[in-house]
């Protein structure tokens, strides 16, 4: 298994048959498990084997097969599924976090993870720190003895930031910090964390994973020691384990992941050729457009950008907004990575909430748009954009 490409991993890896020798992978819809004895009950909450389970929150083998097939594609030894991204992103932190602590974290982030850090940890004592999370120099000068983790999103959401990976683990393990990365712009098809030597990569399976609207799903991977030891005590005793359902419907999405998110990527690139330098907008970020100003670092660290694009209508707000609602193929809708090529403003839903002053910082202006390319025909996609942006 170890020698199998990502595409066979998708499709076989992690795979448990039962007795009946199935081929497509089993549903296991049950809450609890059942013993032939008093006395294997006792042993078996004494010490759980692998392929032993005592109740659904704490594991389950349809989630356990979910959860090795992840886990190999990233590259990791172990990991362990959840709710929903955010469940994920919050049951990492704390997990791994106590009053006292320090974390040091790049300032852009997803709004939800802006908060579980600024509001939830910073309540309980956790002291954070916000750096530009393209500046090394900002990385070394932030992280030091005192720090217990460094958090950060790969490619960053919505502005497609890219962060210098190599140098920022480099650092904080100078100081035996640990590093988690968000991974959800990135992929789990192009994720570098494991290659790059982060701690933990944390991935919203809502997205790619799912990749078609359907079912909200997160996951933590690591070594087995860590997610075996406090992700999985934090998360069985606090409830936010992925449900069987949603794991069994994830691991189906998974044998056609690859081959999905390598064409939504082909198309990003297309239309981000597409759009740039059009006299309607003022600037258009994907990471592998020699324009965007990590490009050589993200060069560096993947062949491929990602799915996601963003770009700046001239004209703010009004002028967007004209543009967005006179586009035909594409949805309006806050999600991305979906089979369907979706547009958000962020301004006005996913960041709304924050304060001006840290959109501008950000770079979250009225007129950007964050674009997620699907599976239609790009040449259709491109074509929608252009007429919509000849309507302002």
């Amino acid at each position: 298994m170890s020698d199998w490409k990502k595409r066979t991993t998708l499709v076989h890896g992690g795979t448990r048959r039962s007795q009946y020798g199935e081929v497509s992978e089993a549903i296991f819809l049950t809450q609890g498990f059942v013993y032939d004895s008093a006395e294997a009950a006792e042993a078996r909450f004494q010490n759980l084997g692998d392929d032993e389970f005592i109740y659904a929150r704490y594991g389950n083998p349809t989630v356990r097969m979910f959860e090795n097939r992840i886990a190999q594609i990233t590259g990791y030894e172990d990991a362990f599924a959840c709710a929903s991204g955010m469940a994920a992103v919050n049951g990492a932190l704390m997990a791994l976090l106590k009053g006292g602590d320090q974390v040091v974290s790049s300032r852009a982030l997803f709004g939800s993870c802006l908060y579980v850090l600024e509001e939830v940890l910073a309540r309980f004592g956790v002291e954070i720190i916000l750096v530009d999370g393209t500046d090394n120099a900002a990385w070394e000068a932030a992280i030091t003895d005192k720090t217990t983790l460094v958090f950060l999103e790969g490619i960053s959401n919505p502005t497609l930031e890219v962060v210098d990976l190599e140098h920022v683990v480099k650092v904080a393990h100078a100081h035996d910090a640990l590093v988690v990365v968000d991974d959800a712009m990135a992929t789990p098809v192009f994720s570098y964390s494991e290659r790059y030597g982060a701690d933990f990569c944390v991935i919203s399976t809502t997205k790619h994973v799912d990749g078609q609207g359907r079912m909200l799903g997160g996951i933590v991977c690591g070594s087995k020691e860590m997610i075996r030891g406090p992700i999985e005590t934090y998360l069985k005793h606090t409830g936010g384990a992925m449900n069987p359902f949603t794991a069994w419907v994830q691991l189906k999405s998974l044998d056609t992941l690859d081959l999905r998110v390598r064409a939504q990527a082909a198309t990003a690139m297309q239309i981000a050729e597409a759009l740039e330098g059009h006299p309607k907008l003022n600037v258009v970020r994907y990471p592998q457009l020699p324009s965007h100003p990590e490009h050589a670092v993200a060069m560096k660290q993947a062949p491929i950008g990602g799915t996601v694009v963003a770009f700046e209508v001239k004209g703010g707000k009004e002028a967007c907004f004209k543009m967005l609602n006179s586009l035909e193929v594409f949805t309006i809708s806050n999600n991305f990575a979906d089979a369907k090529s979706i547009v958000t403003h962020p301004s006005t839903t996913t960041h709304q909430r924050l304060p001006q002053e840290q959109k501008d910082a950000l770079g979250i202006s009225d007129g950007m748009v964050r674009l997620s390319a699907g599976l239609e025909d790009p040449e259709d996609l491109v074509a929608d954009l252009i007429q919509a942006l000849d309507k302002i």
